[in-house]
């Protein structure tokens, strides 16, 4: 029986023998590498902090010490070590288990964790309520896989910092976001080097004057405790940044050296006050495949475990959108040379790494840091710029005040390419990208569009790059889209805010957004024999609307139906509901959409199916809509 058939959650962890956890350390990673090649999923961060989940455990009590992890895929070792190894190979699977943290999941996940920067505030939120009803118990923040590029982890520290509270942060420091990490604080971490002299000089420093102040000198000899510690601070502490901000700062320490890590947690628990230790891990660690391509095996397809060759799946009818998008851009660079693209930390997964190769001066990672994504476009913009800013759907609603502050009211032409935009599949609820269209249509002076193939989106873009009037988005999913792109350069401009008929019908009408257009189209097609043969359109355009064609549409139909990938309150549907009302209100409309509510990960197919956003479910929705029409004019 191995060690880890016997682990059944922390208590088992933590009754281990020190000589032990060195070969239950393998046993995970193992672990990790056979059930993810089946799964897929977030591999090379959770290989990267296997020893650190393992010394978490061991030293401290969950779920009565409370650990709350950052960037939720890094919790895949914290999974099997709370119970939950016998359903890792239903990860990311309808029914199993999340990719990520989840409150309703296990008592030991205290704080859901999807997207970057939560974990300090949210842990002291908890060490706060924790002395308000004077109860003990440790809390532990495990910042780490870029959540330091993240300003809300700085906001969090800066609170935190100075209150004087019981609180640790574990800085895992693995020098990668997604991408390798960017900017200022990437570069003070990594040049910080360890150095036991300075603490162990420091406490003895700090043990003495605190013996001598009790003989002599008192409020003096403090004040001067206090000088003393802050200039050896100042002249010898490598994490002096943390200082300043209020945390006693420990390491940095191998983050693969257990016994290391217990030693000082160990050190660390018996203190009071903010601390702050820094480990250093290395993402993909003790897989050789994922160790030399961290950004490659961040997150990994099926893959064969001894190879890391994908495993064959079912052949796909067409590009990823991701990529039809970044070899877009690329090509429009040559035209437009002031185009710049910049993301926040996903190169790959947004596909601007394209744009990257090809003008490595027009290209900006920012780090996680889309608010600030944001409005560096904005200035870029009013240097007269074209910054092309490639986000996915569910990170840009972090940057909601910039969208508005810095960019719309200003009318500044900023472009939004929302990737993983509608249903996301496998990644769940923390990456659902059904919120974009509202939050964009609410926006003064931004325009929003879907592409519903791989031309439109150059259409699009070419529709965007010439007009300067204000902020453009283009939203796309995390798929294939129907069919190759011809290249950029024998696309034209679409035609700003026009629609288009692909299929002209009878009495009703399917108004259909971006992908939604071929599932609208196998609906018209169940639907001819019928004697109910729909018009469909192409509303390529969710704002502004095409008044003109909608005008034409509710004088020629009496029954019409929106289909959007977005959630249907306060989208296009809605949107279309009052113009509709204003116009025609004899005209009857249904609006189809995601209804109000979270989503569980499954495939993206299984969760189109689930709210009808399918050839079948449009089909049906409209036999409804058609009975109960003819009813009511019976």
């Amino acid at each position: 029986m191995s060690l880890l058939d016997s682990i059944n959650g922390p208590e088992d962890v933590k009754q281990l023998p020190s000589e032990e956890l060195e070969q239950l350390a393998t046993e995970v990673r193992q672990r990790l590498i056979e059930v993810v090649s089946e799964t897929g999923g977030h591999i090379g961060a959770g290989l990267g902090v296997v020893e650190l989940t393992i010394a978490l455990l061991h030293s401290f009590e969950s779920p009565k010490d409370k650990i709350v992890w950052d960037v939720g895929h890094q919790g895949y070792p914290w999974k099997v070590l709370t119970g939950r190894n016998g359903r890792l190979p239903t990860l990311r699977q309808k029914g199993g288990l999340s990719g990520f943290l989840r409150l309703d999941e296990s008592e030991h996940d205290v704080f859901g964790a999807g997207h970057a920067g939560t974990s300090v505030s949210a842990a002291f939120g908890m060490a706060t309520a924790r002395d308000l009803a004077g109860e003990s118990f440790h809390v532990v923040a495990v910042i780490g896989d870029g959540s330091m590029t993240c300003g809300l982890s700085y906001e969090g520290m800066n609170n935190a910092g100075h209150s004087g509270r019981d609180f640790i942060i574990v800085l895992n420091d693995n020098g990668m976001s997604i991408a390798p990490n960017v900017g200022a604080m990437s570069r003070y971490l990594g040049s910080i080097i360890a150095s036991p002299v300075t603490n162990r000089l420091r406490e003895r420093v700090k043990g003495l004057v605190e013996r001598t102040s009790k003989v002599v000198g008192g409020k003096r000899m403090v004040d001067l405790a206090r000088n003393i510690e802050e200039s050896i601070k100042n002249l010898w502490s490598p994490g002096m940044l943390f200082e300043e901000l209020g945390f006693r700062y420990f390491g940095p320490i191998n983050g693969h050296d257990i016994a290391a890590m217990l030693k000082t947690f160990e050190m660390v628990k018996q203190l009071d006050g903010p601390r702050i230790v820094h480990v250093m891990t290395e993402k993909g660690k003790g897989f050789p495949l994922a160790e030399p391509h961290p950004e490659k095996f961040h997150a990994r397809n099926p893959y064969d475990p001894s190879t890391g060759v994908l495993r064959p799946r079912k052949k796909s009818t067409g590009p990823a959108w991701t990529k039809l998008f970044g070899t877009a851009i690329t090509e429009l660079g040559s035209e437009y040379p002031k185009l710049v693209a910049i993301t926040a930390a996903m190169p790959s997964g947004t596909g601007t790494d394209l744009f990257q190769k090809k003008w490595p001066d027009r290209f900006f990672d920012v780090g996680i840091a889309e608010g600030h994504a944001t409005t560096f476009a904005a200035g870029l913009a009013t240097q007269g710029m074209r910054p092309v800013v490639a986000i996915y759907s569910t990170f840009l609603q972090r940057a909601y005040d910039s969208l508005i502050h810095d960019v719309a009211i200003q009318k500044l032409p900023v472009i939004f390419c929302l990737d993983r935009a509608g249903m996301v599949g496998a990644d769940g609820q923390t990456h659902i990208g059904l919120y974009d269209i509202p939050y964009m249509l609410t926006v003064p002076n931004m325009t929003v569009t879907q592409p519903r193939d791989g031309a439109e989106l150059i259409g699009l873009l070419r529709c965007a790059l010439e007009r300067t009037e204000g902020p453009f988005s283009l939203r796309y999913p995390r798929d294939v889209a129907p069919g190759p792109a011809p290249p950029a350069a024998e696309v034209a401009p679409l035609p700003y805010g026009k629609w288009e008929v692909i299929r002209e019908g009878g009495e009703c009408a399917i108004l259909a957004v971006g992908v939604m257009c071929e599932p609208a189209l196998e609906a018209a097609e169940l639907l001819a024999d019928e004697g109910l043969s729909p018009t469909v359109v192409n509303c390529r355009f969710i704002k502004p609307l095409d008044h003109e064609l909608l005008d034409d549409l509710v004088a020629r139909h009496r029954l019409m139906v929106t289909v959007e990938d977005g959630c249907a309150v306060n989208g296009f549907g809605a949107c279309v509901a009052a113009a509709v009302e204003s116009k025609a209100p004899e005209v009857r409309l249904g609006i189809m959409g995601a209804p109000d509510r979270t989503f569980e990960h499954a495939t993206r197919s299984e969760q189109l199916a689930d709210v009808g956003l399918t050839g079948e479910g449009i089909a049906a929705r409209l036999r409804v809509l058609a009975t109960e029409e003819s009813l009511s004019t019976a």
